[in-house]
């Protein structure tokens, strides 16, 4: 995926970006890769519990969208963060939705607090 000669909008561009972000066990191989240098293949299927067909599809699509580089060293596979801005954009996430949660537990301790409204008859 280049995006040097892309036409489109930035926000779409940004948009495709989170397509590649856009699966849970994709996220939790940017955490994994987000707490080490490199990682290899193995380790990563230890860490996810995915079948190998499984994070081998996971692995394409991140590297498709430039998340993740790979390296083959004799018979293994390593893989890394491709810019160190990946996993500042995983703390923000993690950030941001613990705020989210807050806001949300508020607003629920709110709507409990409620006085509660009389049944029609």
């Amino acid at each position: 995926m280049t995006f040097g000669a892309d036409e489109r909008p930035l926000y779409e561009i940004k948009a495709n970006l989170f397509k590649g972000l856009a699966h849970p066990y994709r996220i939790r191989v940017l955490e994994i890769l987000a707490g080490v240098q490199e990682a290899p293949v193995s380790a990563l299927l230890a860490e996810t519990g995915l079948e190998a067909s499984h994070l081998s599809s996971h692995l394409a699509v991140l590297r498709r969208y430039g998340l993740v580089i790979s390296e083959r060293r004799a018979s293994v596979v390593y893989y890394r963060l491709a810019f160190p801005q990946v996993a500042e954009l995983l703390q923000v996430a993690r950030s941001l939705l613990g705020e989210l949660l807050q806001d949300s537990q508020r607003h629920q301790a709110s709507a409990l607090s409620l006085p509660e409204i009389a049944p029609v008859r």
